[in-house]
């Protein structure tokens, strides 16, 4: 069984912006309050986290995570990588590194946003962490298989996972045919939906529901969502019954 945590379902700026006063952004409803997008994912007795945006420590503090085997990233974007130094409570913890996966070009971002953490000198206290390069080919984490996806965030490449019957792809607008193959048979399906209007880089609402329809899968869940898409319950009020509006901290097994 696979345990899904949404520890953020918002943008790049979350919801409520700041300093924003759009009537979704004033909203009192919890469902309408949205962290950095991230998940936490718990199978074979271990945690799994997939990006560490700037939220990472207040989402592991709010979650209760007291370990983690790995952090999957997807891209290098800030919103999905800023929180990394955090991992840092981690290693005192469990007194070991934290395993690091990326593609390549994602490490060099990394190597750069962080410089201290690679530098020549190691100042005390610094991150300790283990890059793992991804590439398009199955990998496994303690007996765990993962397999990545790829896909375009407009003309950048960046990886989406599939873990058994789960895929998890976000910041995406594009997926080839040969990518869709790995994706069949999916049980559910998590990805990004912006907005109810066109974007350049992200599905929009339309678009995401095409791919639902696409892969059939049981169960589908939008995130990485902007303030624009709307109320939580007036959109989740349109959805065919199988698909839903992930919101903050909701929990699902598969």
């Amino acid at each position: 069984m696979v345990k899904l945590t949404f520890l953020g379902t918002g943008t790049s700026q979350g919801v409520p912006i700041i300093a924003c006063k759009c009537p979704v952004c004033l909203s009192e409803n919890k469902k309408d309050k949205r962290l950095r997008t991230s998940v936490l994912i718990h199978i074979d007795n271990q945690n799994i986290v997939i990006d560490s945006g700037p939220d990472f420590r207040y989402q592991m503090l709010r979650a209760g995570v007291e370990n983690i085997s790995a952090i999957l990233f997807t891209h290098e974007h800030k919103d999905h990588t800023a929180g990394l130094d955090d991992i840092r409570a981690f290693n005192w913890v469990n007194k070991t590194a934290v395993n690091i996966y990326a593609e390549r070009r994602v490490q060099e971002s990394l190597k750069k946003e962080f410089a201290y953490v690679f530098a020549e000198f190691k100042y005390p206290g610094i991150p300790q962490m283990n890059l793992i390069e991804v590439t398009k080919q199955a990998f496994r984490i303690n007996g765990t298989t993962i397999q990545p996806i790829r896909a375009m965030h407009l003309k950048l490449p960046v990886y989406g996972y599939r873990i058994g019957d789960l895929a998890y792809i976000t910041d995406a607008n594009y997926i080839s045919p040969e990518e869709m193959e790995k994706l069949k048979g999916i049980k559910v399906l998590v990805v990004n939906a912006l907005r109810k209007e066109k974007h350049i880089s992200h599905y929009n609402l339309s678009e995401a529901l095409d791919l639902v329809n696409e892969l059939k899968p049981e169960k589908a869940y939008f995130t990485h969502i902007s303030h624009q898409m709307g109320f939580y319950d007036d959109v989740q009020a349109e959805l065919p019954a199988n698909v839903y509006l992930a919101y903050d901290e909701l929990t699902i097994e598969v």
